[in-house]
């Protein structure tokens, strides 16, 4: 495995299936890489969007692993460019900025999944075997709180502009480390 953040193969045997995980976090990317490894994966770990394709020349995963804010571009970029190679890929996406605007376009884009980290090794496969719909999730009698709504505006702001916290405080009408305070702080269940 290549020390660098840009390609790393993780698996001399050719086993299958295949597996990309698109994560500029090079530590989570290599744990989780193992892990897959370990369950009978032939793994690619890619640090930036701009090497998947001179990846998928040589290696065609049957699934994917993309992080949804990556350093240098949006992971639902990724997504388009995966699913428009492969259709058939099922794609999970996995992030720390969850919300429902960028989890429907994730959706729209090709993605199968859409976890909130930290979700493990066992959560991505259930969601790499989940990829049709489950009519029968039971539907929240709860009301959405005003708390709720604020971190989903903020994040649907956010997904708009590509992850770019002073255009989005600018568009919020906020100061850039307000919402940088309020991004840090846990998301409300």
């Amino acid at each position: 495995m290549q020390g660098d953040m840009g390609i790393e193969m993780e698996s001399e045997a050719e086993a299958d299936p295949h597996l990309l995980i698109v994560e500029d976090d090079a530590s989570f990317a290599k744990a989780l890489g193992r892990s897959f490894e370990r369950r009978g994966y032939r793994v690619c770990v890619c640090g930036r969007i701009d090497d998947i394709e001179g990846i998928l020349d040589d290696f065609s995963p049957q699934y994917a692993v993309i992080d949804l804010k990556l350093a240098s571009s949006s992971g639902l970029e990724c997504i388009r460019m995966l699913h428009d190679h492969d259709p058939d890929m099922k794609i999970v996406v996995l992030t720390g900025f969850a919300s429902i605007a960028t989890a429907v376009e994730a959706i729209k884009l090709g993605a199968c999944h859409y976890l909130a980290k930290p979700s493990n090794t066992d959560d991505i496969e259930a969601a790499f075997r989940r990829a049709e719909g489950d009519a029968s999730v039971e539907l929240s009698s709860r009301p959405t709180s005003i708390k709720n709504l604020e971190w989903e505006h903020i994040h649907e702001v956010l997904a708009d502009t590509d992850f770019n916290i002073s255009e989005a405080a600018r568009r919020l009408g906020m100061h850039r480390r307000t919402l940088a305070r309020k991004l840090a702080k846990a998301r409300i269940k």
